[in-house]
């Protein structure tokens, strides 16, 4: 059986155009575009753009990060998915956030709330459980989503889907983060494949840890020594090898000009479950 997977931190659904002159208060208060020769920077929901970039790829396992709350149920419709959503931080007085967030994506940010959300378009989900891997608020509440799913003939799959503490400062916080999810996911999944993923917030180059989740957890895969999105795997042969999309592959026309989706580009694998 061959299982296509993808990660993407949809960074709340917003637009992240590569020139930050792009980024003024002007945009930010008055919601007006701004615009360079080739990109344009938007102060909108941008639901129907992601949602069709996410749907019209080819996975079977999604795992999503820093996705708005109320795009979870959408989503899954929208790609013809089961889903499991876990919250992350910044979820209190979720309407009024969820409201603000649609009159001004870019004003309120990040405070509109966020969750880990995990897609499956194979078989069924047999198992829903979340751990908290940091309570929050200071540094913010992470959370890991694990999913068990049935694909019948007795099979089954553990997913895993995280996202890690952000920024150097926090390297060892994100580490010890990362420990705990795959302590606790390979604890779960038994002997079971597990595919363990999303914003880790590490990069090969800069932390040893991705050797112990090797050594210790036989969790192997990264997708690029500068990557901070990652899909690993146990028990799992990866028939390709883990890769970052192109970024056009998540540039969108707008009358003549570019909106690049997302300040992450998605990363997918597909691997082969015996």
């Amino acid at each position: 059986m061959r299982i296509g997977a993808l990660s993407w931190n949809l960074f709340h659904g917003r637009d992240r155009p590569p020139d930050p002159a792009l980024f003024t208060w002007r945009s930010r208060l008055l919601r007006t575009a701004e615009r360079n020769a080739t990109h344009v920077q938007v102060n909108r929901d941008l639901y129907a753009r992601f949602a069709r970039l996410i749907a019209d790829a080819e996975w079977d396992v999604a795992l999503l990060q820093e996705c708005p709350p109320r795009w979870c149920e959408p989503l899954a419709r929208d790609s013809a998915a089961k889903a499991h959503r876990v919250l992350t931080s910044r979820n209190s007085f979720a309407p009024l956030r969820s409201l603000l967030a649609r009159l001004n994506p870019d004003l309120i940010a990040s405070n509109e709330g966020g969750a880990n959300l995990t897609l499956v378009r194979l078989g069924r989900i047999a198992e829903r459980r979340e751990l908290v891997l940091r309570p929050g608020p200071r540094p913010e509440r992470r959370t890991m989503a694990y999913t068990m799913i049935a694909l019948g003939d007795d099979l089954e799959l553990a997913v895993a889907n995280l996202h890690a503490s952000a920024g150097p400062a926090n390297r060892a916080l994100a580490e010890q983060e990362v420990l705990l999810a795959a302590q606790r996911a390979t604890a779960w999944a038994g002997p079971r494949p597990l595919i363990l993923g999303g914003d880790l917030n590490l990069r090969p180059r800069d932390s040893d840890v991705y050797e112990t989740l090797a050594g210790r957890f036989g969790l192997v895969g990264p997708t690029s020594q500068g990557s901070l999105d990652h899909l690993l795997c146990r028990g799992l042969e990866a028939e390709t090898a883990p890769r970052a999309w192109p970024v056009e592959r998540r540039e969108l026309d707008a009358d003549g000009r570019t909106i690049r989706l997302s300040d992450h580009t998605p990363v997918d694998v597909r691997f082969i479950l015996a």
